[in-house]
């Protein structure tokens, strides 16, 4: 049965015609707006907007894009195993936060994983079409492709933590993993421990590579010699962070405290040094890194380096904005703080 818009019938939404007459100007003034305000008086602005409020207007996004050219969207992508999403604290709290800052300018976040090379040259194929405008990349590895594909390809694009690869014009935003490692392991040698050993995070990623550095450089600076004996690598998951206590207690069993470069790679080290027999932090100190849920949930409760991850966020979205609008890419550095809790 045909509906009709009278008593009973589904009423129509409103239009771009209806949003002009309501404001007293042109369609074409209602339409500048819509796109920017370009070459508008600020008293007309403020009549269309009053009365897109008024009326309930909705964009119809398909048809400004096929005029602007733009998409009004922006991707998140995520270039690690799906499991990785969902086990990691700090990705759904990256993500929540872009989220969140997008929707104060009105543009969807489009989530995309893609942890194998077919997943990432399909995804790589659906951003370069222009289905976004621009591209929040998390967790990116050196020897990963993507983040040089799409900048080559002129796609706005904005990096969670320093590139790799040497003379990279993807702009970032990052936390100074190197000073929260340094920090940390001050705290340590502080409460007079002298084996320290670290997991550190994988090496084919900056926060990896950085916070190991900030772990050597401290060390070497308080006199304490370098021993191999005492570092394991992980890979940011609870397992290899078990994986990497028991690699260091095997051959290192005087190890009186360790630096463990995530909060869920920490947690699965508080099981390792359980299951061995160690008390924490009586034995041997935790450090962790991140100041994620994981951290509280620990037992006991991690000390650990906060990443400012409501700042990073904000900051992504800022500087990937700034670089659709036009702008050249961009770099952004923020500090990280010490929070001293019950494993130290």
């Amino acid at each position: 049965m045909t509906m009709n818009n009278g008593a009973g019938g589904r009423r129509k939404p409103p239009t771009i015609h209806d949003v002009a007459r309501e404001a007293g100007v042109s369609r074409g003034t209602v339409s500048r707006v819509l796109n920017g305000g370009h070459y508008v008086s600020p008293s007309a602005a403020e009549a269309v907007n009053a009365a897109i409020r008024k009326t309930g207007y909705v964009v119809n996004r398909h048809a400004r894009s096929l005029i602007t050219g733009r998409s009004d969207s922006v991707g998140f992508l995520l270039t690690e195993p799906q499991e990785r999403f969902f086990e990691d604290p700090n990705f759904n709290v990256l993500l929540s936060g872009c989220t969140q800052a997008l929707a104060a300018h009105d543009i969807p976040l489009l989530l995309m994983l893609a942890g194998t090379k077919d997943e990432r040259r399909r995804i790589t194929r659906y951003i370069t079409a222009g289905h976004v405008d621009g591209v929040l990349l998390v967790s990116s590895h050196s020897g990963d492709p993507v983040a040089e594909q799409l900048r080559e390809a002129g796609v706005p694009l904005v990096q969670c933590g320093k590139p790799m690869g040497p003379g990279s014009k993807v702009s970032y935003v990052a936390a100074d993993d190197r000073d929260g490692a340094r920090d940390m392991v001050r705290h340590l040698l502080s409460l007079g421990r002298r084996r320290i050993g670290m997991v550190s995070g994988p090496l084919d990623t900056p926060g990896g590579v950085d916070r190991l550095a900030g772990y050597k450089e401290v060390l070497t600076e308080a006199g304490v010699e370098i021993d191999e004996r005492l570092i394991a690598s992980g890979d940011y998951s609870r397992a290899s962070g078990e994986a990497g206590i028991e690699r260091l207690l095997e051959r290192a069993p005087d190890m009186d405290a360790v630096f463990v470069a995530s909060d869920l790679m920490a947690q699965g080290a508080l099981t390792a040094l359980r299951r061995a027999g160690r008390r924490v932090p009586e034995d041997v100190s935790v450090g962790g890194f991140d100041d994620s849920v994981a951290a509280i949930e620990a037992t006991p409760a991690l000390t650990t380096i906060r990443q400012p991850y409501d700042r990073i966020s904000n900051e992504m979205v800022r500087v990937l904005l700034a670089q659709i609008g036009g702008e050249d890419p961009a770099a952004v550095i923020l500090p990280t703080e010490l929070v001293k809790r019950d494993s130290t």
